[in-house]
């Protein structure tokens, strides 16, 4: 278990339901975070040019959220990308769309506001797509926002972060789980400031 003091644990996915997540056989590989890199909005700009042409209209949304769309955050080196469509469980509508471009389709939760998650490559980028509107999409956009702002928060979380890569995890959604902790307490002080917020504040590790 992750020793960081600003760690606290609660209910995260377990390896079975990782595993109904995943499309694709896990492949182990360290853990990366590194210093702030200012070519991340340039990364962000290609992938999101990418989506643009393969989606058009089919895509109401496309934002930087993560960790490399803070400035200034230690981050692992992986642009992740927030996109709407209006109906995740209607493939047929972007998945091809988005394969021919390069991403792959490596994840489905259908229960979980339809979430389905693409990787992508040159960047590297994690790409998540929810409905338009959807709470958890919200929380990311929300959590990247109080970073860009709350610096406290930001130096803590970077802390975490980098301790938690000495550790030598080697599967991401099990690093994803030891950050939800922190994660969850800056969420509900996000939403204790904004009470008229609809919102369920727990972070799910599988897509933090």
């Amino acid at each position: 278990m992750p020793t960081h003091p600003l760690w606290r644990p609660f209910r995260v996915p377990d390896d079975e339901e990782i595993a109904r997540f995943r499309l694709r056989p896990h492949v182990p590989a360290p853990v990366e975070v590194v210093a702030p890199d200012p070519r991340w909005p340039a990364d962000f700009a290609r992938v999101r040019a990418r989506i643009a042409e393969a989606l058009g209209p089919v895509a109401r949304q496309i934002e930087h959220v993560g960790s490399t769309a803070v400035p200034g955050l230690w981050a692992k080196p992986v642009i992740d990308v927030l996109v709407a469509v209006a109906d995740p469980d209607d493939e047929a509508a972007y998945v091809p769309a988005m394969e021919a471009v390069g991403f792959v389709l490596g994840g489905r939760e259908p229960d979980a506001e339809q979430h389905r998650f693409f990787r992508g490559a040159d960047p590297t980028s994690n790409v998540h797509v929810f409905p338009p509107g959807s709470r958890e999409g919200e929380r990311m956009r929300r959590f990247r926002d109080w970073l860009r702002t709350h610096a406290d928060d930001r130096a803590a979380y970077a802390e975490l972060k980098r301790e938690l890569a000495r550790q030598g995890f080697t599967d991401v959604m099990h690093y994803n789980n030891a950050k939800a902790g922190l994660i969850y307490d800056v969420c509900e002080r996000i939403f204790t400031a904004d009470p008229q917020a609809e919102h369920d504040p727990r972070p799910r590790g599988i897509r933090t």
